[in-house]
């Protein structure tokens, strides 16, 4: 390029320096004419500067560039010209010169068919004199540095004045007044400065542009031509002048894209978009020097010069004005947006103790993920552009750069350096792993680490999860020491468009998931630790189970409010560690902790499944009201109120870190639910086989009673009941053991150990299968949830029933103990015998009341007083009262009709959900 070109980019450089407006243009005239060659001696303009000053200043001195011109007379042009004028003009390069008649703005280059062109004489007006210019007001623009902002290259200086504003005597003479050749001269001036982002002399800005509003600038300026051009010249410049609206609206997205707050995805972007931006200037630069240095330059060539340009920077443009949009603020949102990654940190700040900034977030900011998928959708669009799909594919290359150092960082260390939340993984920095160690819970698994799902590139979306779970693993081998973040990765993509990025992610999730199933099974033995949960949640060869019951048996008996815990944990150490028995030799017995649930079993249940079961005959439900137990109609409130230990008794199990992965909270949940159900039933099994024992070896029942059959029959009768609900109470566990979660034990074993045993093979060992972590945690939570299932414990309907036929059996079982002793004055043989009057001296201990004091009739005849212990026993015990029988055979027939009513709504129940839902339940 020529040295001529040099002030130029020496203007546009003093801009971006902070130094522009210190050296403006004024008005250029015509200073010299010479005669061309071949003319016949015509004096015609040689060159013009045809630009308004873009930052005029009086204090500026010209200098070299200014001096007193006196003209030059002609005998052709000596009588057209009246008066001699003396004018100080600046030209815009020291080789220009310049002319006083009317052609004193137009750039004339030597043409042949230019001679003869002022045929006609064009009269000019002289310029005030010197006192008049003295009168007028000084003009006096100032510039000013802008406030700092987060990005690094943006400009400084303040926004010069508008060329509107500029006094009347600075501006240049109108457009009509030129000849079409001086016109186009002087728009191709101003085009390249408007081109560079100035305003020109005839070429300004529109009336609504305001540079000092940010979002007009991101917008882009829209120019007006001074009126009086040709129509044609006029048609030309606008559709030059749009790229000049592209390269104005791009240099302020780029500064404004550039602050920190934008992350690190737009300022990838900006960087790329920076440097075309450079070859447009240099393409501004190259077309400056073909005007100085080529006669044939024309507005018209200037048109087809910068049409492949025009293209680049209208895709920029367009690009822009996306991202722009999305950045919306909350005064443009009426409804409001809440971001959640803000929300989160504002939680941290609040749980760290840091004080909050009120109002430091006030856009709704378009990165990360967003721009590479408006980048992504865009090449999809213009993918029939050739054109635009390279500078598409530029622009996404160099933008996804810094996310895929993020990609990378997380797929091989389980790291996240995201400063400016971009990332498709968000982290949650508040759950941390020494918390699991005071209170284990799955929100260091299910929320440290989760998806923006809004956030997620078009490239990772069918990977997402894939992506999520590698890191994951890693992450958690990396805090157990197993993964060296210190070293690098090398041969990795770098961009969305390299061949190999999904093998990069599939082979990072391969690797983190063998390394943490590695982990888990080999090194932290999780199959030994579910093995040591199934002795103590499911009973299995639970020997040391049954001692302690027998030991912690007046413990539990009293209402849970008053169980000692402390002395129920000291009983189950000392059970544990007893010689002989299988949990003596189990490594993870420490782990068991004896705790207590304010809340019934049945309750709990009921509000987790909260669902509506087969809907029984009202009628049928009437019918049986009087016959219901009043138990079965209590109030939940005073059941929980009047439960037992045995029925809030529970074991909490303490796992490690990273076994807590897969045994968690929630999992635990579940072994709680399944060992409360099962210690209910076994203690009604206990509570049943003690009625058996009370029925065979206590003299009220083994009596046999001939003078009433009756009796005999009530003793048939509640033997019978006595019976039927050992055998439902045994089947029942029975069918919970061994028929539902002993199966799907073996089968969550051989998952866990790598074996497929779905399908029957044959003999020999079973296949290998791969596995993953999340799904060995989802089968796991599957195990426990089919046997919660299986065991009707997930089911409304069943669960009402169930809990009543297991209430009726209870209070029957108790009931037992008043029956032993209203059986003796209903029976009129065994009543007042010594064998009676001594057990119930033992078993039933009153205060002596002399008035109730019963005689017995000696073998003489006489009436005696009778033993010391019977004189201490009730008359109501001694007596003989027919109206008892009567009173019991009503009650056993109310608990007959309960329990049969009920387990045959079970039994139909169970024959529809076997059916419909659930097919283990047809094995009951």
């Amino acid at each position: 390029m020529s040295s001529s070109a040099n002030p130029r980019n020496n203007a546009y450089n003093d801009r971006r320096n902070g130094t522009a407006g210190t050296k403006p243009r004024l008005p250029s005239s015509r200073a010299t004419a010479k005669e061309r060659p071949g003319s016949s001696g015509d004096v015609v303009p040689d060159d013009s500067a045809s630009n308004a000053p873009y930052r005029p200043n009086p204090s500026y001195k010209t200098d070299g560039y200014s001096r007193n011109t006196t003209e030059r007379q002609t005998s052709r042009i000596k009588s057209q010209l009246t008066t001699r004028e003396t004018l100080q003009v600046r030209t815009t390069s020291p080789g220009k010169k310049y002319a006083v008649n009317g052609d004193h703005l137009g750039i004339r280059r030597p043409r042949s068919e230019d001679s003869g062109r002022l045929s006609s004489p064009v009269t000019t007006t002289a310029p005030p004199p010197r006192a008049e210019k003295s009168r007028l007001p000084p003009w006096t623009p100032q510039a000013s540095l802008i406030p700092h902002t987060t990005a690094p290259l943006a400009a400084r200086i303040c926004f010069p004045p508008l060329a509107s504003l500029l006094p009347e005597s600075l501006q240049p003479p109108p457009l009509r007044q030129l000849t079409q050749h001086d016109q186009e001269a002087a728009i191709l001036e101003d085009l390249l400065y408007v081109l560079m982002g100035f305003e020109g002399q005839y070429v300004r800005y529109a009336d609504s542009y305001n540079p000092s509003v940010e979002k007009d600038r991101l917008r882009g300026p829209q120019f007006q031509i001074a009126p009086g051009l040709d129509l044609s010249l006029r048609d030309l410049a606008y559709s030059v002048l749009k790229m000049a609206t592209y390269y104005s609206a791009i240099e302020a997205f780029v500064e404004v894209q550039s602050r920190e707050e934008f992350g690190a995805i737009n300022h990838a972007l900006c960087a790329s978009i920076r440097k075309l931006l450079k070859d447009y200037l240099i393409l501004i630069a190259q077309l400056e020097n073909q005007l100085i240095t080529n006669d044939s330059f024309s507005l018209h060539v200037l048109h087809l010069h910068t049409r492949p340009t025009n293209h680049m920077m209208f895709q920029i443009y367009t690009l822009a004005q996306e991202i722009v949009e999305k950045n919306t603020s909350p005064e443009d949102d009426m409804d409001g947006f809440v971001d959640d990654d803000n929300f989160d940190n504002i939680l941290e700040q609040l749980k760290q103790g840091d004080a909050l900034v009120i109002g430091g977030t006030s856009k709704k900011i378009c990165k990360g993920g967003n721009v590479l998928r408006l980048l992504t959708g865009r090449l999809a669009y213009m993918c029939g552009d050739p054109d635009a799909r390279t500078l598409l594919q530029t622009l996404l290359r160099d933008a996804s750069r810094p996310y895929m150092m993020m990609l990378n960082e997380w797929l091989h260390h389980g790291g996240i350096k995201d400063p400016h939340a971009e990332f498709l993984i968000k982290e949650q920095k508040s759950i941390r792993r020494e918390k699991l160690e005071e209170d284990y819970t799955d929100e260091y698994w299910e929320k440290r680490y989760t998806i923006r799902d809004a956030d997620v590139p078009p490239q990772l979306e069918d990977v997402k999860d894939k992506v999520l779970l590698a890191g994951k693993y890693l992450n958690v081998v990396r805090e157990c020491g197993g993964v060296d973040i210190s070293t690098e990765v090398h041969d990795v993509p770098k961009s969305f468009d390299d061949p190999r990025f999904l093998d990069n992610i599939n082979n990072a999730y391969s690797h983190a998931n063998s390394s943490l199933l590695s982990l888990l099974l080999t090194t932290h033995a999780l199959p030994a630790r579910l093995q040591s949960m199934k002795h103590y949640f499911f009973l299995d060869h639970s020997d040391f189970f049954t001692y302690f019951l027998d030991l912690s048996a007046s413990e539990l008996r009293k209402p849970f409010r008053n169980v000692n815990v402390s002395k129920l944990q000291s009983l189950l150490d000392l059970v544990l560690r007893q010689p002989g028995s299988i949990a003596a030799q189990d490594p993870y017995k420490e782990d068991v902790k004896v705790q207590t649930n304010d809340v019934a079993l049945t309750k709990f249940l009921m509000g987790v499944v909260n669902v509506r079961g087969i809907d029984q005959d009202e009628t049928t439900e009437n019918a049986a009201e009087k016959y219901r137990t009043p138990a079965a109609n209590a109030s939940s409130t005073e059941e929980d109120n009047n439960m037992t230990g045995f029925e809030a008794l529970e074991f909490k199990f303490s796992v490690p870190f990273p076994l807590s992965l897969v045994i968690s909270s929630k999992t635990v949940l579940r072994y709680q639910i399944l060992f409360r159900y099962l210690l209910s039933m076994r203690h009604l099994e206990n509570l049943l086989v003690n009625s058996w024992e009370d029925h065979n070896k206590i003299i009220s029942w083994i009596h046999r009673s001939k003078g009433d059959r009756r009796i005999e029959m009530f003793k048939r009768r509640a033997w019978t009941l006595r019976s039927r609900m050992l055998v439902f109470v045994q089947q029942f566990t029975y069918y919970c053991t061994a028929e539902v979660i002993e199966p799907n034990w073996q089968r969550l074993m051989a998952k866990v150990n790598g074996h497929d045993i779905s399908n029957d093979r044959g003999p020999g060992p079973p296949p290998k299968v791969s596995r993953t972590v999340d799904e060995l945690m989802e089968d796991h939570v599957d195990f426990l949830d089919t046997c919660l299932k299986e065991c009707m414990l997930m089911n409304a309907k069943l669960l009402r029933l169930h809990s009543k036929l297991t209430t009726v059996c209870t209070i029957f079982a108790n009931y037992t103990a008043r029956l032993t002793r209203d059986l003796f004055p209903a029976d009129s043989t065994l009543v007042n015998t010594p064998a009676a009057n001594k057990y119930l001296a033992l078993h039933h201990h009153h205060p002596p009341n002399p008035s109730s004091t019963t005689t017995t009739t000696t073998a003489t005849g006489k009436n005696a007083p009778s033993s010391s212990t019977s004189t201490t026993l009730p008359t109501t015990l001694t007596t003989h009262d027919p109206t008892k029988l009567a009173s019991m055979e009503d009650n056993l027939a109310r608990y007959e009709y309960s329990f049969n009513h009920h387990l045959r709504i079970l039994l139909d129940a169970l024959d529809y959900y076997a059916a419909t839902e659930t097919v283990a339940l047809g094995r009951l």
